[in-house]
Order: C-alpha cells, then sequence, then structure tokens
C-alpha cells in the first residue's frame, strides 16, 4: 500500500478549508484516511498552517509520499528540512494577528438607546400615569 500525506478539502463554494491526511494512495480526495495531522485555512490573512510536526516526520520516515501542495506547506512549516536532515531547519509561517478590540467612539451619539435608559422610560410614565389618577381621587 503506497501512503500519500495531501489535503483533504472541506468548508464552503468560496471557502475552502484544507485537513492535512494520510491516507492511501488509492483513496478518493474527501475519502477514508489513516490520520489527520494537521489543518490548513487558504483564506485567512496570513494562512492559517496547523501542522503536528511530530506525526510528519513519522509519516515521511515510514515513505509516505507529500502531495505537490503539501510538499510546499511542509518546506514553509519546516517539517520537510528537518526530515532531509538539516540541522538550521525553521518554520516560516506567520502567526495569524489578534484581532483588536472594538471600541466605541465615545465623540459620536449613539442612535440607540442602552437598555437601561429604555426601561427606565417606561417606569417614569407609569408613574406619571398613575400620579393623574391618584389625583382623580
Amino acid at each position: 500500500m503506497s501512503v500519500k500525506i495531501r489535503l483533504k478539502r472541506f468548508g464552503k463554494v468560496h471557502a475552502p478549508e484544507f485537513r492535512v491526511v494520510v491516507t492511501d494512495s488509492r483513496a478518493k480526495r474527501d475519502g477514508r484516511v489513516i490520520e489527520e495531522i494537521g489543518r490548513y485555512v487558504p483564506t485567512m490573512h496570513p494562512s492559517l498552517i496547523e501542522i503536528d510536526s511530530d506525526r510528519a516526520q513519522y509519516w515521511l520516515s515510514v515513505g509516505a509520499q507529500p502531495s505537490d501542495q503539501l510538499f510546499k506547506l511542509l518546506t514553509l512549516t519546516g517539517d520537510w528540512a528537518k526530515f532531509k536532515g538539516e540541522k538550521d531547519a525553521k518554520s516560516t509561517v506567520k502567526a495569524p494577528e489578534a484581532k483588536v478590540k472594538f471600541e466605541r467612539d465615545t465623540a459620536k451619539k449613539s442612535v440607540l438607546l442602552p437598555k437601561t435608559e429604555k426601561k427606565a422610560a417606561p417606569a417614569a410614565e407609569a408613574e406619571a400615569a398613575a400620579e393623574p389618577a391618584a389625583d382623580e381621587a
């Protein structure tokens, strides 16, 4: 059985996500797999590449052949250089930046009333309506 390391496609029509899988070379692209060793999301900026280095090294050492796309990902993560025995192998993958927390501009007036003001306004109206009723009695 010849084993390949390749990408298995997930996601929507124009939003692909891939899992890095080890599979029999005769299996379908999205068919049965032996093991999932990572994931790749090309739509994020920068692309998200997560590969379990130990498992990738193991499968490469027992003869699994990476696909062309995965070969490029393995060179980015430094796993291919480790497999070939280079001592200065390192990952060149950029980590995605953390999202900046949204801060409301206090100089602008809000169009929506906060919930506390909405609840306070009907209570004030109810009190105002109750006072004239008390005067009539």
